[in-house]
């Protein structure tokens, strides 16, 4: 089953706009889940950049956001129960930092989980993506540009 992944703050394979990167205030730019699946108990989200000159380069890890009804709002600047580290070393939200050239993609996933994980601010995309096997009751994504 598929979520319907919206952004707040720029158009679907749009540019995402300076504030949300290394460049501006750096905050998470908001997004717009639906189609939430019955049984859901929580939202992880991933977001990484397969452009990256080294591989993908992950931007953000979060699970156990909370979640009531078939739809939820993620404002500007959200930051999730649990978070785990990111590419550049630090738990939390990083946005776009790509180096001079071609605009990279920024994918913004999203998992409805039947069940909350216990993992450690420590965890990474990896170690989230293998402690949800078999609890994804859905998913989206969502992609943005930025090019500095």
């Amino acid at each position: 089953m598929a979520l319907v992944v919206k952004p707040q703050n720029f158009e679907p394979e749009g540019f995402i706009p300076s504030k949300y990167t290394c460049q501006g205030d750096d905050v998470f730019p908001g997004l717009y889940v639906e189609g939430l699946p019955e049984g859901t108990k929580v939202l992880a989200i991933i977001v990484d950049d397969p452009d990256a000159p080294m591989g993908t380069f992950v931007h953000y890890v979060a699970w156990n956001i909370l979640v009531s009804g078939g739809n939820l709002t993620l404002d500007e600047g959200f930051k999730a129960p649990s978070e785990g580290k990111n590419d550049f070393g630090v738990v939390g939200y990083r946005g776009p930092c790509p180096p001079p050239g071609s605009p990279h993609r920024y994918f913004f996933k999203v998992y409805a989980l039947s069940e909350a994980l216990d993992l450690p601010s420590t965890t990474t995309k990896a170690d989230i993506l293998s402690a949800m096997d078999g609890k994804v009751l859905a998913q989206g994504e969502v992609v943005g540009l930025y090019k500095r």
